[in-house]
């Protein structure tokens, strides 16, 4: 059989599955289980035990499960309230107003939890009764919300950049790294399209009832210090070299329950549905993990990545044309697909083309997941959709719509690093020197 007839079958029953209901994790083992024995003449069995031995133990994905145990932890603590507080004072006067706290809480959340899901949940959680009750436009509240919190995605530690890391081999700390600046250009673009829709109509934005003064702001900022502590020493003692991603993910744990701990808003069974909670996210990923890693091997008996890298070079496609087309194929996987799946699903067929058209893997990391953060926010499956919904019972359209324009600013910053990638490459190669 072609290949492309092979590709077809194959991605003919992934669909099956998914829409079947199956497990991303099952639907990947199955179809991985039929490229084996209907198009190769390796031990189909073997090779699974094999495996999921080998993909069971690996040490850089311990980071995994330690970053979301911590951002559970914030979740549910009090720090999460303070650093809402700590924000507020100081943007009363800029354009948009506490519209803002959305979109720099969510920067600095996604800073130590890792998650988008969790981001949008716990600034949502503060925020959306706040703006609500103080009479913000109920589009811009939700829109700044579901946008913002898809940097969780990017902003370091982040939960899918570990998996990308892991897929594809790459360093998880150069990958951190990389995404620093990508991360302040999504902020400045957030923050910059809310002042501009205040300027170009001051009425959707409300007065606020009182400016606060210099002394209030500056006491009101003390409740940021908890956060800012997690995440230099977190973040910090990844880019001084004194951690790898792994053990600054456990010293993270550590700080984040001291301080947790110490806000009084803590407690042992708090931390008890924070250790379930975590153990069960963490569960999802490794299977999905697990699965992709027997269709990766099983891509590579039947030879489709070689064959379909070798297909693309005979295109001779030029670099943005395949940057394009992948753009358009990864918007519409999200569709249906979360991030991490759309993540490990894929890697094991796109990285032969990237390589074969000399793309950098670590730049495309980054490209991937600002175009994967798009799907959290599209519909029928975007997690951030989700998230909000269940906050504000509101129909799953119109979140959609409001998060529409932050969409198209994700797909503006895709544009920038594509023509700029220094944006992406450049503290890496700092930091290499």
């Amino acid at each position: 059989m072609a290949d492309p007839m092979i590709a077809a079958v194959l991605l003919g029953l992934m669909l099956i599955c998914l829409a079947a209901g199956l497990w991303v994790a099952m639907a990947l083992g199955v179809v991985a289980l039929v490229a084996m024995t209907a198009f190769s003449n390796a031990p189909a069995g073997l090779v699974l035990a094999t495996t999921l031995w080998g993909h069971s133990h690996s040490w850089a994905l311990t980071a995994l499960p330690l970053f979301i145990l911590m951002g559970e932890i914030l979740l549910r603590s009090r720090l999460s309230q303070d650093m809402f507080s700590g924000l507020a004072p100081w943007l009363t006067r800029a354009p948009g107003r506490l519209l803002h706290v959305n979109v720099f809480g969510c920067a600095i959340f996604a800073a130590v939890s890792g998650s988008s899901a969790a981001t949008a949940a716990t600034i949502g959680r503060m925020s959306v009764p706040e703006l609500t009750k103080r009479g913000y436009p109920e589009s811009l509240i939700i829109g700044t919300l579901a946008g913002s919190a898809t940097l969780g995605l990017l902003i370091p530690p982040s939960i899918i950049l570990i998996v990308y890391g892991v897929a594809t081999e790459q360093s998880i700390a150069r990958l951190f790294v990389a995404g620093i600046l990508p991360g302040f250009m999504l902020i400045a673009l957030f923050a910059g399209y809310v002042a501009v829709r205040a300027w170009m109509n001051p009425a959707l934005i409300p007065q606020e009832v009182r400016d606060f003064p210099l002394r209030e702001k500056l006491a009101a900022s003390r409740n940021l210090i908890p956060v800012a502590l997690l995440i230099i020493g977190v973040i910090g003692s990844i880019y001084t070299g004194l951690a790898s991603p792994t053990d600054a993910a456990a010293l993270g744990v550590v700080l984040a329950t001291v301080l947790a701990w110490a806000s009084g808003s803590f407690s042992i069974k708090l931390f008890m549905d924070a250790l379930l909670s975590a153990t069960r996210t963490s569960c999802m990923i490794a299977f999905i993990l697990l699965g992709a890693a027997y269709l990766s091997v099983a891509m590579g008996f039947t030879g489709l990545p070689r064959n379909l890298a070798a297909w693309i070079g005979a295109m001779e496609l030029s670099v943005p044309a395949l940057l394009v087309a992948l753009t358009l194929f990864f918007i519409v996987l999200g569709c249906f697909l979360d991030g991490i799946s759309v993540v490990v699903l894929t890697t094991s067929i796109i990285m032969p083309m990237i390589s074969a058209v000399g793309i950098d893997p670590l730049w495309f990391g980054i490209y991937l997941v600002i175009v994967v953060e798009m799907s959290q926010i599209t519909p029928p499956v975007g997690f951030n959709l989700f998230v909000i919904q269940g906050m504000t019972r509101l129909d799953i359209l119109r979140i959609a719509k409001a998060a529409f324009p932050f969409f198209l600013l994700l797909l503006l910053g895709v544009l920038l690093i594509c023509v700029f990638p220094q944006i992406v490459t450049y503290l890496p190669e700092l930091m290499s020197r």
